[in-house]
């Protein structure tokens, strides 16, 4: 191996011990002094981890939801019916579509009468929400007088729990200000998803669902609210809305070039991956807003490592001096206060990766969400750290290189 090579080596190995023992020879400014790189790099360490988790709890809610949903509702009242329906079923790429009615009404359970959410919707809709019964099973369209309900409904809302095969009343207001009762039969409770995402404004939990030819009869009515569609696949369901949109807008009238404007139309439609859009960016900002105030930390512990090193530089100006004298050059001084404000900064980075992990895992595990550590956390973590010891060693560095070996070696 080459003489010089050997000898540069066994400056580095000469540097990097030199700078350990000065930092271990003033352990606690040492230890203080890295704190605020163990903040910094632990704060985007774990804003990163909550980022991610964020966006996979985000994703695994709305999934839930429904498979492929497509989710077209009114702005108008009387403006979906049956021709409506049609148009969607025929769509290429439309599997399953519901209609939707929605009315609040009052349902009785042992003469205790409680407010609560009517939806009207046909055996589709099971599957295109995703629809699991805790015991039990969902409404067909032959099920004139039949109603599933919600998981509180039937544990929470009344004083006796209801049960699959029970009956219940129900009164919807008609229009003039007339109520009609009628009396159901319980086919089956709805399991709870426990999820705070809220699918087409329709919470299954606190619902009740009866057939919407049903809920149309009692109303002395024939239009729907909304419509809750399913594509074949997930990949096309952007195209397949779009599709859906654009028959839709031909229907009522609007012109191909009023497609995109949102007042142009009497109807609002959204999907699956436009959901998923809006809350990932929503997940992303929050991160990067929580990441950008955690650089602050960051900021703060490289001047702070930039402070020591100077004091440092003051402190062993003779000692600067001495090994100027002995041959040492200034690139060897120079190399020696970086190695050493790279090693305060790269023990803090480490040591804030670790914090930053635990930390990310204490909290999802508070929040219920699922815990996500991207292994680029860890490249992050070292590259940040290395840049600001280096950064924070640079200014340091270059003074005691540039110091005088008369001057130093006179310095008290």
């Amino acid at each position: 191996m080459n003489s010089k090579i050997v000898g540069r080596m066994l400056k580095v190995r000469q540097a990097i011990g030199i700078s350990l023992g000065s930092i271990a020879s003033a352990k606690l400014r040492s230890g203080l002094t890295t704190l605020g790189i163990v903040i910094g790099i632990a704060a985007v360490v774990a804003n990163i981890s909550l980022g991610e988790s964020f966006n996979i709890f985000f994703e695994e809610e709305i999934n839930a939801q429904g498979s492929n949903f497509i989710i077209i509702y009114s702005q108008e009242p009387n403006l979906f019916y049956n021709n409506e329906l049609q148009i969607i079923k025929k769509t290429p790429g439309i599997s399953r579509v519901s209609p939707i009615k929605q009315q609040l009404g009052v349902a009785t359970y042992f003469s205790q009468k409680k407010n609560i959410d009517i939806v009207g919707v046909t055996g589709d809709y099971e599957d295109t929400a995703n629809i699991t019964m805790e015991s039990g099973s969902f409404i067909r369209d032959q099920d004139a007088f039949s109603a599933a309900i919600g998981s509180k409904v039937a544990n929470e809302k009344f004083d006796r729990n209801i049960s699959a095969r029970s009956s219940i009343d129900i009164t919807l207001r008609l229009e003039g200000g007339e109520t009609m009762t009628r009396t159901f039969k319980v086919k089956g409770i709805i399991k709870s998803l426990n999820t705070s995402f809220v699918g087409g404004g329709i919470d299954r939990d606190v619902s009740i669902f009866i057939p919407v030819s049903t809920i149309n009869q009692m109303l002395e009515e024939d239009d729907f609210s909304a419509f809750f569609a399913m594509s074949d696949n997930i990949e096309d369901v952007e195209e397949v809305s779009d599709e859906v949109d654009r028959r839709l807008a031909r229907n009522f009238g609007v012109s191909s070039r009023d497609l995109d404007d949102e007042d142009a139309k009497p109807y609002r439609i959204f999907n699956q991956a436009d959901v998923l859009e809006q809350t990932n960016q929503l997940a992303d900002t929050l991160r990067n807003f929580l990441v950008a105030v955690a650089l602050i930390s960051l900021l703060v512990g490289s001047i702070g490592i930039m402070n020591i090193m100077l004091v440092t530089v003051t402190e062993r100006t003779s000692e600067i001096g001495l090994m100027k004298a002995l041959g040492f050059s200034s690139t060897d001084i120079l190399i020696l206060f970086l190695i050493e404000s790279v090693i305060l900064s790269l023990f803090g980075g480490l040591l804030g990766l670790a914090v930053g992990i635990g930390g990310a895992y204490i909290i999802t595990t508070a929040l219920g969400l699922p815990f996500l550590y991207p292994g680029y956390v860890f490249e992050i973590g070292v590259f940040v750290a290395v840049i600001v010891g280096v950064a924070a060693g640079v200014y340091p560095a270059n003074k005691a290189a540039k110091l005088a070996p008369v001057d130093a070696l006179r310095h008290e």
